[in-house]
Parts: structure tokens; C-alpha cells; sequence
């Protein structure tokens, strides 16, 4: 249990910054201070904190209240973390100490250095003032790159002993999430048979990697076309390394139905697959999955923001995006 655990249940979701000073201090070994909290992710709570000598670090901590389970066990994005930093040519942060905390009540939390840069999503970002197009296209080439190091990996070999998930494991984990949602009849009968399409032709799996979840410029911390650091692990996991890959390429098509900048300069998806560099069978297939990936995760946001009260511009961006991405699912199954 946690040095100095409070008595009473903690509220969910509210964190005693004095205690979190108290606990990061302890496990980085080092004195901090001014922690103040950074917005961002929704499935743990992260800070900024300063060393006395003036050296910026990174606090994340488990929502308190909730077990930390999943995208909240900052526990093991800190041990994956800690893995990666033995990649050469995968930047990420590096882990300063853990805190195991006491769950629910005391949430677990990890220090980690902080790198000064921008997330910068080149298409999904309206900027009137925007970074050099030689630099957002060195970044794009750089997370390409960057990608494909991370896949060569050897996950056992890094200690990450967690299973690999199945490709057939994926489509019906978005089948699911998309059951559980509202759509229109037309998009209902595209889901069906974009569905079908990718259960009947899943493809033979690469040898596993480890997969980020959410490999694009925004979340990677960026100056002029360097990538300092690789940001938002809450999702990781084992699998087929095709699936980065094509996430990659879908945040940067310039068709993406909810892009607010299509015309942003950055890599185009075959520019990308040409920096990634290695051959990539059936990548249409992941294409497609992708697609049919997003479809799902914006529908559960529509359901949830509608559920809130909390229907934005976004959110209807959002859900227009739904039979469109299907349908884009669809025409890149047919080029298989």
C-alpha cells in the first residue's frame, strides 16, 4: 500500500495534487513541484511538475476511484515505455520512477521526462498560422520510419510477454462496439457488408509487433521535423504491425471524411508506405479495417456525446463521417 493512503474513499476522477506531489517526488527521487494539469486524455489524469533544478517532467496517474484497468493502467504504459527505450530509433519518454499506489482509493502513477515539442495533426488541425511544409513533411517521413524500427522489435525479446491479438479478435471487437450504436438503414446495410467482406478474407498475420494504438503526428511531441517523443500509450498492445501502418495512412488521406484541412502539406498515404519501407501484403485489407475501426470508435462518441447533452459541431462532423467510412471500407476491399 502507498505511503500516507487516505481514510476516506476517493472521489472518482479528482485527484489530491498534494499527495500526487508527494508520491511522484518519492518515485522519481527527486524534489517536485508547481504540478499543474494537462488536458488531453481521457483515460488517466496527466500533470506537468518541475524538478528544483527547472527540468519540466510528466505526471500520469489512474482516474482515482476506478480500478486501473486497460487504457487507465498507467502501470503498464510505464513498463512498455521502459521496454521501448531499448529500440534504437523509437523516441519516447523516458520512465523517471512508478508508484503503485493502493486501488482504488490511491491510484497508481509514473514519472516521465517531458519533451518540448507540438502534436500537430496536419489534417485534422485548421491552423491559420502552420509549420513549414519541409518540416511537417519531415515528421510524416520520420514517423513512417520511426514506425517500421519500432516493428522489427522483437516484443519477447523486449520482455513484453502479453499475447497478440487475433486480427479476427479486432473485427468483431468493432462489430461489437458498432452493434451497441444507432445507425441509418443504409449505413446499417453497409456495416453488414463491410463486416462480412473483412471476416471472409482475413489475411495471413505477420509476425506480431508492438502496436502504439494511435500512431499519427498528433500524438508524437514534434520541433522543426524532429520527433522527440511518441506521446499516448493507453492503448497498446501485441499484433499485426499492419495495423499502425494503415492507421497511419488514414490520418493522412486527404479523403478522410472529417478531415478539416485536407489540403494541409504532409505525406500522402503511398508516401508514407514508401518511407515505411518494408513490403506490406494485403494492405488493403487494413485499409479497409481502419476505416471500419473509425466508423466504430465515432459512433460510440456520437452515442456517448448524445447520451451528455454534449452534441458539438465535432460530434456532427462525426457522425456524417460514419456511412462514409464504411462505404471507403468497402471500395478498398474490392481492390484487394
Amino acid at each position: 500500500m502507498a505511503d500516507g493512503s487516505p481514510t476516506a474513499r476517493t472521489k472518482v476522477g479528482i485527484a489530491d495534487p498534494t499527495d500526487v506531489v508527494r508520491r511522484a517526488t518519492k518515485a522519481s527521487g527527486q524534489p517536485l513541484r508547481d504540478l499543474s494539469q494537462l488536458h488531453g486524455g481521457a483515460s488517466s489524469l496527466t500533470y506537468s511538475a518541475v524538478t528544483d533544478s527547472g527540468v519540466r517532467v510528466v505526471v500520469k496517474v489512474a482516474p482515482p476511484g476506478l480500478e486501473p484497468v486497460r487504457n487507465r493502467d498507467v502501470l503498464r504504459q510505464a513498463r512498455v515505455l521502459t521496454a521501448l527505450s531499448e529500440v534504437p530509433d523509437v523516441a519516447v519518454p523516458e520512465v523517471l520512477g512508478t508508484d503503485p499506489g493502493a486501488p482504488p482509493d490511491v491510484p497508481p502513477l509514473f514519472v516521465m521526462s517531458y519533451a518540448d515539442g507540438e502534436g500537430y495533426e496536419p489534417r485534422h488541425i485548421a491552423r491559420e498560422q502552420r509549420p513549414p511544409a519541409a518540416d511537417v513533411r519531415g515528421r510524416a517521413t520520420a514517423a513512417a520510419r520511426m514506425l517500421a524500427a519500432l516493428h522489427t522489435a522483437d516484443p519477447a525479446k523486449l520482455g513484453i510477454t502479453e499475447e497478440a491479438v487475433a486480427l479476427e479478435t479486432e473485427v468483431e471487437r468493432w462489430r461489437k462496439a458498432l452493434a451497441t450504436c444507432e445507425l441509418e438503414p443504409a449505413a446499417v446495410r453497409t456495416e453488414l457488408e463491410c463486416r462480412d467482406q473483412l471476416t471472409a478474407a482475413v489475411p495471413a498475420p505477420l509476425r506480431p509487433a508492438v502496436l502504439h494504438g494511435d500512431w499519427r503526428l498528433g500524438n508524437m511531441q514534434c520541433a522543426g521535423d524532429e520527433i522527440r517523443a511518441v506521446i499516448d500509450w493507453e492503448i497498446w498492445s501485441v499484433g499485426d504491425p499492419r495495423l499502425d501502418l494503415a492507421w497511419l495512412r488514414l490520418m493522412s488521406d486527404p479523403a478522410h471524411p472529417t478531415a478539416v484541412a485536407p489540403e494541409a502539406p504532409t505525406l500522402e498515404p503511398d508516401e508514407l508506405l514508401a518511407a515505411y519501407g518494408s513490403p506490406v501484403p494485403d494492405l488493403s485489407w487494413f485499409d479497409a479495417l481502419v476505416r471500419y475501426k473509425q466508423a466504430a470508435a465515432s459512433a460510440l462518441l456520437v452515442k456517448n456525446a448524445e447520451r451528455r447533452g454534449q452534441v458539438t459541431d465535432r460530434i456532427e462532423r462525426m457522425r456524417g463521417g460514419i456511412p462514409m467510412l464504411l462505404a471507403a471500407a468497402l471500395t478498398h476491399l474490392t481492390r484487394r
